[in-house]
């Protein structure tokens, strides 16, 4: 797998205040139940050390598959891995994983603030039922390189598991034609989320790191 490192891009919407809190066994039964096919917690599935399948990126874990090609995004001011790209022929899925409580869901109130920051940006977001629950069709104007008017879509996808929130926004032909049994979608379902026991402050995004077997590594700018 060809590893890509890339300067952060700002999204279409940030993610809102996600609180963590005591939970319940009840209540963590209802999250897990939520998520027959994925998107995992770490707890809930083993990796065999060593699977070249499978890419460790600390607070994500996720999984290969041909044809897709995993960006690594650098916020250029901390120097951080900021996201996670997975990048095919015609289609993109950005990953970001968020502490979250495991008790009752957050991804309803924080689609809310989503929608309301893409019209504080002169864009539209539309709620679609898809393959995993209450999506966002989100669309803003942009600009192109050329300094042509333009628009963006996006669709934007929310996960809550054991105190974590997993969101994948996917870009390009998979933002207007959602397929439940796409490449992107299985990657998306493949996640393993690697929350851990350290305290973290609402809104923390859980940290990612470079991957150690990112053997052949190239910087945009060499590509």
């Amino acid at each position: 797998m060809i590893f890509r490192r890339r300067p952060k891009q700002d999204g279409a919407a940030g993610v809102t205040d996600l609180a963590s809190s005591a939970d319940s066994p009840d209540e963590l039964s209802e999250l897990e139940s939520s998520r027959p096919r994925g998107p995992w917690d770490r707890s809930e599935t083993t990796v065999d050390e060593g699977d070249p399948t499978y890419v460790d990126l600390g607070g994500l874990i996720v999984k290969g598959c041909e044809g897709v090609e995993l960006r690594i995004q650098i916020d250029e001011q901390t120097e951080s891995v900021a996201s996670v790209l997975m990048a095919g022929p015609e289609s993109g899925l950005e990953l970001r994983a968020f502490a979250a409580p495991r008790y009752d869901g957050i991804w309803d109130e924080v689609r809310q603030d989503i929608a309301a920051e893409a019209a504080k940006r002169g864009g539209t977001a539309t709620e679609v039922d898809g393959e995993f629950g209450t999506e966002l069709k989100v669309v803003i104007a942009v600009q192109t390189p050329a300094g042509r008017p333009a628009t963006q879509a996006t669709r934007i996808v929310g996960v809550d598991g054991p105190r974590w929130l997993l969101r994948g926004t996917f870009l390009g032909k998979s933002a207007d034609d959602a397929d439940p049994d796409g490449v992107l979608e299985q990657v998306f379902r493949d996640v393993i989320v690697v929350r851990g026991d350290v305290p973290m402050a609402p809104r923390a995004m859980i940290g990612l790191e470079m991957p150690s077997q990112a053997t052949q590594f190239v910087d945009d700018a060499d590509a």
